[in-house]
């Protein structure tokens, strides 16, 4: 008999961690990999942000902090809600926590029981269902495809809701498509929810800055006022400011829950790094104005990347509007033989094989709840980009 958990049987390992693994054990190995799987900028942290860290060392500021996070970042996020969203948090709203993920994780085992349903649009994060499961939740999935941009239509929300609906997990700019919701799409899902008074609001807002064009981001709360007391606003700096690896993630909401998913984090991981916090408040307060210039990097990158595999046999990809991720249908190759002769059966064969071929490492679509796609982050260099999709038109176009 196992002396594992049973929970742990209903989850799986992360696939986007696992595919950039198994790319960086290629090239450990020899192997020419080119890795378009993690959701990391290429761009390094900006250098005020690194200063700040620095001088949090050498002024001593390395001992515990308040469990969810200091209060100079408390204010630096309550600041930032304000300018950026328009939304009022007091400093007892805030919630900081090791990467955006724990504050997610945090808020599900906080709230959810046995039999609580979470309804979570596909395609999704890869995480959203097995930490649901993780916490004791039920998740439950309601369909965007291509056909809609991938954005959520207002009848299928409805439709999905039940009396045993807790949260509606939302996310835009998407990871893993881009898509993002423009305030009449948004508002047609915040009418919906204010129908239903018992469905609280999950927003997953990490890539709130990465929009492209001339798309204006919002967020739920910010767009019905009467969402406020049943929302979770959450967000980091990890995507925009390039410090995946420094790990905060924050949240605003509702005081009690705030509280709850303090509760949950003393009895867990505690403080965040202080070093981390410290440097996070010069994020938020400092110069935001290499956002804009990272963004104009990613465009190019995007607009290369959504041609280029436009023109490979067999491939789909719609122009997203934010985030770095794109996420073409496959489906014009699915049945065909690739060169090893394996016959392609769906999403996961061709992500295999097209490694195995040719090099490239991308995530299947099935990792995402949606086939038969696979994603690409293009938070890479224009080089790295260009010759992988020339060898992902190579590799459809000696599909038979």
């Amino acid at each position: 008999m196992s002396f594992l958990a049973d929970s742990l049987g209903r989850v799986k390992p992360s696939p986007t961690i696992a595919v950039s693994s198994k790319a960086r054990d290629l090239k450990a190995a020899g192997r020419d990999v080119i890795g378009l799987g993690a959701g990391e900028p290429d761009f390094d942290t900006p250098e005020n942000i690194k200063e700040a860290a620095i001088r949090a060392i050498r002024e001593g500021d390395t001992k515990y902090t308040n469990v969810d996070g200091t209060p100079a970042l408390k204010q630096a996020i309550v600041d930032k809600f304000k300018r950026d969203n328009g939304l009022t948090y007091g400093i007892d709203q805030v919630s900081v926590g090791t990467g955006g993920k724990q504050v997610l994780y945090n808020a599900l085992v906080a709230t959810l029981n046995p039999g609580d349903e979470v309804i979570i649009p596909t395609p999704y994060w890869v995480s959203y269902p097995d930490m649901v499961l993780l916490a004791g939740g039920e998740p439950r999935f309601v369909h965007a495809t291509a056909e809609t941009n991938f954005l959520l239509s207002p009848a299928a929300l409805e439709a999905a809701i039940t009396p045993k609906t807790k949260w509606f997990v939302f996310n835009s700019p998407s990871n893993p498509s881009g898509a993002a919701y423009d305030h009449a799409a948004l508002k047609g899902l915040t009418d919906v929810l204010m129908r239903h008074p018992q469905v609280r609001v999950m927003t997953d807002d990490m890539y709130e800055h990465l929009v492209y064009d001339d798309f204006t981001f919002v967020t739920p709360a910010q767009i019905e006022p009467g969402l406020y007391d049943r929302t979770l606003t959450v967000n980091g700096v990890s995507k925009a400011y390039c410090m995946t690896g420094w790990r905060i993630g924050y949240a605003g909401g509702p005081a009690e829950l705030i509280k709850a998913m303090g509760k949950v984090q003393s009895q867990s991981t505690s403080n965040p790094s202080s070093v981390s916090q410290a440097a996070a408040v010069e994020a938020l307060n400092g110069p935001q104005d290499f956002i804009a210039a990272h963004n104009e990097v990613f465009k190019a990158r995007r607009d290369l990347v959504v041609s280029m595999l436009n023109q490979a046999s067999g491939i789909s990809c719609l122009t997203p509007d934010g985030a770095f991720y794109v996420y073409p249908s496959c489906a014009g190759c699915i049945g065909k033989t690739a060169p090893g002769g394996k016959v392609i059966e769906n999403d996961g064969d061709f992500a295999t094989e097209l490694l195995e071929a040719e090099g490239v490492a991308v995530v299947f679509g099935e990792a995402f709840g949606l086939s038969p796609h696979f994603r690409i982050s293009y938070a890479t260099s224009t080089e790295a980009l260009e010759e992988a999709c020339t060898r992902i038109q190579r590799f459809c176009g000696n599909l038979t």
